[in-house]
């Protein structure tokens, strides 16, 4: 066990050394870390009790997701989103339904004897994008202020609106075996819907508003910002819960109203995410890699293979490219927006909630599924993401135009 955490603490350290050196290369963090885990995956798995395993996979991934979407919120700046909301409104409102649709026809045209409720799970579950995954390109100077901000919306809500499909999909499928109550389903998936942005726009401003009076009478260190950033995101997060609304919509809503809000500089946002934030994408990565790629690998066969590609293709591309149309976007940038919906943590974190509160009928296909298509999309994407950014900033500018 010493041997094992020694390793990763040297992995971590030589990341650290090399950073940047590896972003200058088509490796990214989530490549190295995935694929480190599934390298240690037999020896971490004989250390490890199997709960202490369950339950770390999914507070690490919670914990993660939390401040990235918090992190990520907080450089999103109101009077470019103003400019530049038809975007994202076109990709959640026209795209994200359209996705669920289509995606839930080829899961159930590829494996009917499943039903269609779990088609609908399954198709839930992949549709929204990862903004841990999405970090590489959105922080990119090659990619115009427009698209960057469109992504980051995107990968920020698109969890939150899909919650009502997701709850749909896990009921019904678990209705099948008569084991779930149907009964006000809407009204819990809308009451979630409505409550988390209110807890993220109430716990945000007064953060903000709190920091404020504390930076204009000199009376905190500079150094105790990022212990308010962390207690925002985990505070806006466990208040919608409290009141029954989606943390994740509030986590990212209240970094939106930090930023925003705040009137000094938010530089100790961004010194943690690269410091202690980025151990924390490392350690989430790693335990996808070790706990979660190798049962799904276990369980995959051609089905599941043709359709996480699918997936991360036809499924994602031509939603996103049919929503955009008549938005004035080159083609090319419709495109990149269509190709960078990166699936990661949120599609991993929503499905072993499904799991635990549901009793859904092949599940260990289902996670198959979507730890495949995770685990290709950490790839494709990490492989893609540099020379896209690089070649969509050459053709379109660096700035917008």
């Amino acid at each position: 066990m010493t041997e094992l955490f020694l390793i990763v603490l040297v992995a971590f350290a030589a990341y650290s050394l090399f950073s940047k050196a590896i972003d200058r290369s088509l490796l990214t963090l989530p490549i190295l870390f995935t694929g480190l885990g599934l390298a240690l995956s037999a020896p971490l798995q004989n250390a490890l009790p199997g709960d202490v395993i369950h339950e770390g996979k999914k507070g690490l991934a919670e914990v993660t997701l939390i401040l990235v979407l918090f992190s990520d919120a907080s450089h999103v700046r109101f009077r470019k989103l103003v400019m530049d909301w038809q975007y994202p409104t076109r990709m959640l409102v026209i795209g994200l339904p359209l996705t669920i649709a289509l995606g839930t026809a080829v899961a159930f045209w590829l494996n009917p004897t499943s039903g269609l409720a779990v088609a609908l799970l399954t198709a839930a579950v992949l549709t929204p994008t990862d903004a841990a995954l999405g970090q590489s390109v959105v922080n990119s100077p090659d990619v115009p202020d427009r698209l960057a901000q469109t992504i980051n919306i995107e990968s920020g809500l698109n969890d939150g609106l899909v919650l009502p499909f997701v709850l749909t999909g896990a009921i019904l499928a678990s209705a099948v075996g008569g084991e779930a109550n149907t009964d006000g389903l809407a009204l819990e998936a809308l009451i979630e819907v409505i409550l988390g942005p209110l807890a993220g726009i109430a716990v945000g401003w007064t953060a903000a508003k709190m920091m404020d009076w504390a930076q204009n009478r000199d009376v905190m260190l500079e150094a105790a910002g990022a212990i308010v950033f962390l207690v925002t995101a985990f505070a806006a997060y466990l208040l919608a819960v409290a009141i029954h609304g989606n943390g994740f919509i509030a986590a990212f809503v209240a970094g939106m109203v930090f930023g925003n809000s705040y009137r000094h500089n938010i530089h100790f946002i961004s010194e943690f995410m690269e410091g202690a934030g980025q151990l924390l994408t490392m350690a989430a990565f790693l335990v996808f890699g070790a706990f979660l790629l190798p049962d799904g690998l276990a369980h995959a066969g051609m089905s599941t293979v043709i359709l996480a590609l699918l997936f991360l293709t036809v499924v994602r591309v031509v939603p996103i490219f049919l929503s955009l149309s008549g938005s004035g976007l080159a083609t090319r940038e419709k495109l990149f927006l269509g190709w960078f919906g990166p699936r990661g943590l949120a599609s991993i974190l929503f499905t072993l909630l499904m799991m635990d509160q549901f009793d859904i009928p092949n599940e260990e296909e289902l996670l198959a599924c979507v730890t495949l298509t995770v685990g290709l999309s950490i790839l494709l994407h990490g492989l893609t993401s540099t020379p896209l950014a690089t070649r969509i900033g050459r053709m379109g500018g660096k700035t917008d135009q």
